[in-house]
């Protein structure tokens, strides 16, 4: 569509963004608490060499390592070899797209924090999430996916993606856009616009394309409150918050058949519209769910297989829960609501898109405006000097 390839770049309009967590090592996040506890407690009882190879040293990070500690969390600074204290609260995180799991957050265990983003998450923060790009994945994936939560930015298919916090500051203060944007288009819509309405506006009429995510903008102030409607709506069901998602009655997903303790397949009946996990059975479970791809990958699919590894993990990987927990099932059915909900809006957006191109503020006009290209200090993050952090082996840190 040349709507679309007109359209200014994701990277342009919320321009600071953040490489993907890596982790080095995959024992220190999990799908629940209670195991990352467990795993911290058995390398702890663990010592000298057995605790060195539990750890799954990478060149980054080593029992020895002594690095400084996450913006706002209060871990040891020094070696690992030789901490006896407990498991640092493990805080949840966006693990892909709509998989909330859990991490210990102590920068000893993770080789590539990005400590940028922890000094910026707060209850205000909301972050934008780009997927890579996959080529011949379903044009009804979505382009980004936004969260309250602090993400790790993996993308389903393994392609590096990019992580846009909303603000360049914590509390809300000074939105990640592109100086000039938000006053260019209250002009052309007739209206203050803030940063949440661009969020919203992005969920909904961001489109993938090869050059990166693109968002189509519009002039017209009907088509551009309307967009902010459908993004608002969008946004409630990325975030999860407040009252929980649900789909009329008569189609609710339900347990008809108990989950078993260890449920080893996924498989879906699409004409009886019935998700059986291994002898269970969940139902009405709507084929658009089903279908929900992200990169190219069944989000429903990854979200089992990470909960049930087709082989037994090694090492503190295999310190796992001993029977499927009963919230993994209450996850799984809000997760079905969240992907029904979302893929009724869909041809919605598509519509939004159209309608966009009857009245386009394509990226040409923005540098006519002079808000493109952006400066270069609007792609680096603030200066956050408010707080103190503890640097290796308990030294002030220098921000």
């Amino acid at each position: 569509m040349a709507a679309v390839s007109a359209a200014p770049l994701l990277d342009d309009l919320l321009p600071w963004s953040v490489p993907p967590l890596r982790l080095g090592r995959s024992w220190p996040m999990a799908p629940d608490a209670a195991s990352l506890k467990a795993r911290w407690a058995a390398l702890l009882r663990a010592e000298g060499e057995r605790r060195t190879e539990l750890f799954r040293p990478s060149r980054s990070r080593t029992p020895a390592s002594s690095v400084a500690q996450l913006p706002g969390r209060r871990t040891g600074t020094g070696a690992l070899a030789a901490e006896t204290g407990p498991c640092p609260e493990p805080v949840r995180v966006l693990h892909g797209p709509f998989d909330e799991q859990w991490l210990i957050p102590d920068h000893r265990l993770i080789d590539a924090a990005r400590p940028e983003l922890w000094r910026v998450a707060d209850e205000r923060q909301l972050f934008v999430v780009e997927p890579g790009f996959v080529p011949g994945a379903a044009a009804a994936s979505p382009a980004v996916v936004a969260t309250a939560l602090l993400p790790d930015g993996r993308s389903p298919a393994g392609r590096p993606g990019r992580i846009r916090p909303l603000y360049r500051r914590p509390g809300g203060a000074e939105p990640n856009v592109a100086p000039g944007l938000l006053a260019a288009l209250g002009t052309r819509t007739g209206g203050e616009v803030t940063a949440e309405e661009l969020l919203a506006w992005t969920l909904a009429a961001a489109r993938r394309t090869p050059a990166g995510c693109r968002v189509p903008l519009t002039a017209d102030p009907d088509v551009w409150a309307h967009g902010v409607d459908l993004g608002r709506r969008i946004l409630w069901l990325h975030l999860r918050s407040g009252d929980r998602p649900k789909l009329p009655g008569g189609r609710r997903p339900y347990v008809r058949a108990a989950l078993p303790a260890r449920p080893t397949d996924l498989l879906y009946d699409r004409e009886e519209e019935t998700l059986h996990v291994g002898e269970g059975r969940i139902s009405p479970v709507p084929s658009a769910a089903w279908d929900f791809h992200v990169s190219g990958v069944r989000v429903l699919d990854l979200w089992f297989e990470r909960r049930t590894p087709a082989e037994q993990p090694e090492g503190l990987d295999a310190l796992r829960p001993s029977a499927w927990p009963q919230a993994w099932t209450s996850e799984l059915l809000e997760l079905i609501t969240v992907l029904a909900l979302l893929a009724e809006v869909r041809p919605r957006q598509d519509e939004l898109v159209r309608a966009a191109a009857g009245a386009p503020l394509t990226e040409r006009a923005l540098r006519s405006a002079g808000v493109l290209p952006v400066p270069g200090a609007a792609r680096r993050p603030a200066s956050v000097l408010d707080h103190e952090e503890e640097g290796p082996g308990g030294q002030f840190a220098l921000l």
